[in-house]
């Protein structure tokens, strides 16, 4: 949305002047003529004071959008106009960019523009694949069932993702509690036996030393290891979002051997799941895949139905340059294949979709069931290794002493 000030004659014949928001130049005529306004000049207005300034990334968080969608779905099912539910849930949501957004669509709606119009003025809060099918419903006359297609979706891509994020963030969160608590204990237990170690003279053993030394080094030289684990965390995160480098990284993560599956399996879950559902509202193949392109979010996977859409323009099979690639299953191609043949693809997709969500659970839960006691050797490993190299020489010296 943008600003634009106009000045025109409104029915009486006076001159009128303002600003107003609207999409496009064109859109603001529109809604100038609609309340009697005869139009003169129209400028955009581009200062500081006239830009959406949002101080996050813009987004709705994924959770509030699935419920959003939800509860939309529900209205629309019990005979709720649009116009009505959309007031109804933006009035209800707490969710203050979400608010703002159902307003704007609101008014859009009591001038006439279509829901899925007006949700595409607001691509950083509704996806490109909602506002498709949505605009497949509407074309087929089918909103409330691709409306409720798409809450069923949404509720099960949330599902999928808050199990791989489960999966994730633990062995991450024991991960930082490990490094720190080794931190801590070099940069602020072990220097407090150093002096003691020094003053008594005595030959310590090469993993005391060892400990001492790299003590002393961190003392010194700590905020060098802040800058370059800052600095190389931005060089990486750049550079990944740059082709090349982008397909290397989800190649390797891919291609992990505790954490690559379930980012694989979860990522063949969304791409089946997307295209299944878009199939299904009858959008157009190579469109879907377009869609399902965006959707993914992995750089070889986004690759190879790049080369499916290419496949299918052809006049070939969808599952052709998926056949032998190390990161498709033969399983998926397959199902793929017999859809094609048997009319079924939709089908087919779904119960591929159905496939990976279940193992994505279970995978999550045996990664968790895995990496908790791994973890958790390894800082009482590390820990007890630091713990014994001040302990041994300290129990050389009391003997000394005695």
């Amino acid at each position: 949305m943008a600003y634009f000030q106009y000045n025109g004659r409104d029915k009486k014949g006076e001159i009128v002047k303002g600003i107003m928001r609207a999409p496009t130049a064109d859109d603001a005529k529109l809604k100038l003529r609609k309340k009697g306004i005869a139009a003169r000049e129209i400028s955009m207005k581009t200062g500081f004071l006239y830009q959406d300034l949002n101080l996050g990334s813009g987004k709705v968080p994924f959770k509030d959008l699935v419920i959003f969608i939800r509860q939309f779905s529900t209205l629309i099912k019990a005979g709720i106009s649009i116009l009505d539910a959309t007031s109804i849930l933006k009035d209800q949501t707490s969710q203050k960019k979400l608010k703002q957004v159902l307003a704007e669509i609101e008014e859009d709606l009591r001038e006439g523009h279509p829901f899925s119009v007006a949700a595409e003025q607001h691509p950083k809060v509704f996806p490109v694949l909602f506002t498709n099918m949505l605009k497949a419903g509407e074309a087929g006359g089918q909103f409330d069932e691709i409306l409720d297609q798409l809450a069923v979706y949404y509720e099960k891509q949330n599902e999928t993702k808050q199990k791989v994020q489960s999966a994730m963030i633990y062995p991450a969160v024991l991960g930082i509690v490990a490094v720190g608590v080794v931190i801590f204990m070099i940069g602020f237990i072990v220097p407090r036996f150093a002096g003691m170690f020094t003053s008594f003279g005595a030959e310590l053993p090469f993993i005391t030393q060892f400990l001492l030394d790299l003590s002393a080094i961190f003392q010194t030289w700590w905020w060098v290891a802040l800058i370059l684990i800052i600095g190389i965390s931005i060089a990486v995160s750049v550079l990944i979002k740059r082709d090349p480098y982008r397909y290397l990284a989800h190649s390797i993560i891919l291609r992990l051997p505790i954490f690559g599956p379930v980012i694989q399996k979860s990522t063949l879950a969304r791409m089946t799941r997307t295209l299944s559902s878009l199939y299904a509202a009858s959008v157009p193949v190579t469109q879907s895949l377009l869609v399902v392109r965006n959707v993914v979010e992995n750089a070889v996977i986004e690759e190879i139905i790049e080369k499916a859409s290419k496949s299918v323009q052809e006049g070939n099979s969808l599952a052709t340059p998926m056949l032998g690639h190390w990161a498709i299953p033969s399983f998926v191609s397959q199902m793929i294949v017999l859809g094609e043949k048997s009319g079924t693809l939709d089908f087919m997709l779904a119960k591929v979709a159905d496939f990976y969500e279940q193992e994505v659970d279970t995978a999550a839960e045996r990664l968790k069931s895995l990496i908790e006691p791994a973890m958790i050797l390894f800082l009482a490993v590390v820990i007890g290794g630091i713990v014994a190299a001040i302990m041994i020489p300290m129990f050389s010296i009391f003997s000394e002493v005695q």
